[in-house]
């Protein structure tokens, strides 16, 4: 038995000239849970040519949506940023990862941390009600080069405080914070210069990290590993995995200690 499923492309949205996101079929039998990652992308020479995705979408609606990065000289992102409506794309069938709130301890205040394409398994997260079930308060940081990289953005000041399931608790809930290294804006700097010198928390108005706000925290950028775990390490978190919970968690396929 095959272990991709055939989906065709529903829609693409080009954010910029570095990023784009398209929505695709959902397969009936396909399971995941909400910050669960699979493999897609197309065949190639009668190959499947595929790499790993962050799950955008929520796992109880009936697409599936992505959300990624384009490389002109990549083996697979040269060719599937120029998918179309009505192209068929391959998505592997055995969803897996862990950025699950199921691999956090209890706690108040959940942190969901990311740059660039790192958002993606956080939109699924935000729009999982149980995520609002589990924690009082909801701080998603989103860190980019340049202001028109807030892939989203619109989405989650504006017509995301309108969904029909977790739309009245986003608004009371949840905390959205959005910022740029590279040029001008309302917040500036790398997360974790902002997260060492407190900024974010003032900003938020928040409490500082503390072992009982048992924060999701993911890091992408290979630069940010060691630097966010010494981080980490200082406030006495330790990682939670499939087999015992934690303060924290980090997806492996994307970035390692």
């Amino acid at each position: 038995m095959s272990i991709l499923n055939e989906e065709k492309v529903l829609t693409v949205r080009h954010w910029t000239d570095r990023l784009f996101s398209f929505v695709t079929t959902r397969n009936a039998p396909f399971r995941f849970s909400n910050g669960h990652f699979t493999m897609v992308g197309l065949t190639d020479d009668c190959r499947p040519l595929l790499r790993a995705y962050s799950i955008a979408s929520a796992n109880y609606e009936d697409h599936l949506e992505f959300l990624s990065i384009k490389v002109d000289d990549g083996p697979q992102t040269s060719r599937l940023q120029h998918i179309r409506p009505g192209d068929t794309v391959l998505v592997g069938r055995k969803p897996t990862g862990t950025l699950l709130i199921d691999y956090l301890l209890p706690g108040k205040n959940l942190y969901l941390i990311g740059t660039g394409t790192g958002i993606a398994p956080f939109l699924s997260i935000i729009r999982d009600p149980e995520t609002y079930s589990r924690f009082e308060r909801v701080i998603l940081v989103h860190g980019v080069r340049a202001a028109k990289e807030l892939a989203y953005r619109d989405l989650i000041d504006d017509s995301f405080r309108q969904h029909e399931l977790v739309g009245e608790q986003s608004i009371s809930q949840l905390l959205y914070y959005p910022t740029v290294t590279h040029e001008r804006f309302i917040n500036q700097g790398r997360i974790t210069h902002l997260l060492e010198n407190k900024v974010i928390f003032h900003d938020l108005s928040m409490p500082e990290f503390n072992s009982m706000d048992r924060p999701c925290h993911v890091v992408r950028q290979p630069a940010d590993v060691d630097r966010s775990y010494r981080l980490l390490g200082t406030y006495e978190f330790e990682e939670g995995s499939t087999s015992r919970p934690g303060h924290f968690v980090v997806e492996r396929a994307f970035a390692e200690k």
